[in-house]
């Protein structure tokens, strides 16, 4: 195992971000998460939680905010509704210096919280 992450993320909150600055989920969300997200009647649940997993990404590679771009991690979803990352950019040429062969990913939420728990081996 290289590192493990764990990201929680307030959805109310994130939420009234997310209204007040409209840009704001093209700059953190893949056109994809975006479009799986708007399925819903409320996407913010499931933007939260794609957001809890690129931080809890960052986390297991030891880095901080900044270290890559938010479009680097990608959150895909199986048709089985299995998560997985997909990175890109910056992110993958830091997963593959660090020696990342395989990363997990488990996605929670409530009502009013998203966690994301992400490990890489």
């Amino acid at each position: 195992m290289q590192g493990i992450g764990v990201d929680s993320v307030d959805i109310p909150r994130f939420k009234a971000v997310l209204e007040r600055r409209p840009g704001l989920a093209e700059k953190l969300f893949t056109v994809a998460e975006r479009d799986y997200a708007g399925q819903h009647v409320d996407p913010a649940p499931n933007l939260a939680v794609r957001f809890a997993a690129k931080e809890a990404t960052m986390k297991a590679m030891g880095v901080g905010l900044g270290a890559f771009g938010f479009h680097d991690v990608e959150v895909l979803r199986a048709e089985s509704g299995q998560p997985s990352l997909q990175l890109t950019g910056v992110a993958a040429e830091l997963s593959e210096r660090l020696g990342v062969i395989t990363w997990r990913l488990s996605l929670t939420h409530t009502f009013a919280v998203a966690t994301a728990f992400v490990v890489a081996e």
